[in-house]
């Protein structure tokens, strides 16, 4: 049983060497220059680049080329593959495994492979793809690591601030008055993403509280269980690491891991963004 998942799952390093895991990479372009996400470009850089660049940064899913690349990776291990993408309402990721899948199949038609939208991103996606690897580990077929899988995505829920709106302005995805608004206010837009949608949560001020309001958020959600948590950020280290004490002190968390941001997903958010993803037990 192998896992493949695209780099928008913002994965902790420490399983990126693992055998049963095959990441396949986005692409960015900045300044006409493009690059591969986490293969070409450092986190650093990055963010160093796009705060120079009047024109951000554009993104594009992996191409069915690099998904056919992660497959034969995965087939080498195992006649079994379950791939975790993107939300297909947020990209063309899932279509390009799709054409992929259907490429390899013609020349390795014993494999398996099954294709699962996440309907999530970065550390959402990243659950779902880290509690198929552990069943992929514990030596789970492919019928039972996909509902697993799909038993997370069912629960994993994402609760995220930005500290601008000024590189989602820049990418269309606000109007110009809202950026100017939050920036004069100093405001903190939180937002939850769940099953492919996104809801505005509130306006909280300043980083703290805008924290505080992500602790009550996954109060009100979880009610007591036991959690299993990522916690992503932008070029915000010293920040989530806060926010991940605070949570390890408020809640039961079963597991907890603190990673960056991709750029590929910073590219939309700019530096500054922390976020926390988690599903209750």
């Amino acid at each position: 049983m192998s896992i493949v998942a695209d780099s928008a799952a913002s994965l902790p390093a420490s399983v990126l060497s693992d055998p049963k895991l095959h990441v396949v990479p986005m692409t960015l372009t900045i300044n006409n220059q493009e690059f591969i996400d986490g293969v070409d470009i450092s986190v650093a850089d990055f963010y160093a680049l796009l705060k120079q660049s009047p024109g951000g940064a554009t993104t594009s899913a992996p191409s069915p080329a690099a998904f056919v690349r992660g497959f034969e990776a995965a087939a080498r291990e195992s006649d079994s593959i379950l791939c975790i993408v993107v939300a297909a309402h947020f990209s063309a990721t899932a279509d390009s495994a799709r054409t992929a899948s259907e490429q390899f199949l013609l020349t390795h038609p014993d494999c398996n492979i099954t294709i699962m939208d996440s309907e999530s991103a970065a550390g959402g996606e990243g659950l779902i793809a880290m509690g198929a690897l552990d069943q992929a580990r514990n030596g789970g077929s492919l019928t039972e690591t996909l509902a697993l899988a799909k038993s997370i995505k069912e629960r994993v829920r994402l609760l995220a601030f930005v500290d601008t709106l000024y590189y989602l302005w820049k990418g269309g995805r606000v109007p110009r008055i809202a950026h100017l608004g939050a920036s004069l206010l100093k405001l903190k837009p939180t937002f939850e993403l769940r099953h492919s949608n996104i809801e505005n949560l509130g306006r909280p001020r300043t980083v703290k509280k805008a924290m505080t309001k992500i602790i009550d958020l996954m109060a009100e959600r979880i009610d007591g269980a036991r959690i299993h948590v990522s916690i992503n950020h932008a070029a915000s280290a010293e920040n989530a690491a806060l926010l991940s004490q605070r949570i390890s002190e408020e809640f039961e968390c079963v597991d907890s891991y603190v990673t960056e941001f991709t750029p590929v997903m910073g590219a939309h958010i700019g530096p500054g963004m922390l976020g926390v993803a988690f599903w209750a037990e």
